[in-house]
């Protein structure tokens, strides 16, 4: 059996949009700022009164939550799911990298955007600071395996790690994956230690 590394809170993330100044202020008129509701775990990050529709091919999602800060890019992140309902096809990518990505049509009160490319789903991972990182031997962009225990328990394989000093450590996974094994936010999942893995995989 797989040896424990560490244990780490959970935070499902729901579908949600990022957005440029620029693309904000088309959406909710000139000179509007975000309306912070609520900060998130980690430090900087909130969840914004404000909301969109999104549009794709087949379908439409409404009162999609946007993320703040503004960023220097627009993305929309989404489960499974989700895309089948806009009838949209992303690639499983980490959040910036939207390279052959689909696009979409945002709707705010004010304006439309018309994305062409920036929908992804969101690669699960664990934001980790950097002193835990070095503490239990990782770095940033190495995978895990994330064991769930419970009813429902399975291993999550090829966790990416996101290693940076601000960081409070919590993984994350989208609602389509937190559904399947029963998970919710601040529940504890387990980091198998890689060694270890690594020990079982030559055995076999």
């Amino acid at each position: 059996m797989s040896k424990v590394l560490l244990e780490v809170p959970v935070g499902v993330s729901g579908r949600h949009v990022h957005l440029t100044k620029e693309h904000f202020q088309i959406l909710f008129g000139p000179g509007q700022e975000l309306t912070k509701i609520r900060d998130l775990v980690q430090p900087g990050e909130f969840a914004a009164k404000e909301t969109v529709t999104i549009v794709g091919p087949k379908g439409v999602l409404e009162k999609v939550r946007i993320i703040g800060p503004l960023r220097s890019y627009s993305q929309v992140e989404l489960s499974r799911t989700d895309s089948f309902k806009l009838g949209v096809n992303p690639p499983v990518r980490d959040s910036g990298d939207h390279h052959n990505s689909p696009g979409c049509v945002l709707i705010g009160p004010a304006g439309v955007v018309t994305l062409t490319q920036g929908v992804i789903i969101a690669l699960r991972h664990i934001h980790m600071p950097t002193n835990e990182a070095r503490r239990y031997g990782l770095k940033d962009k190495d995978r895990v395996n994330v064991q769930v225990g419970g009813e429902r328990g399975l291993i999550f394989q090829n966790v990416l790690v996101r290693v940076h000093p601000n960081y409070r450590l919590e993984f994350h996974v989208d609602t389509d994956e937190a559904n399947a094994c029963l998970l919710n936010n601040e529940d504890i999942v387990q980091v198998l230690d890689p060694a270890g893995e690594r020990a079982l995989s030559m055995v076999g």
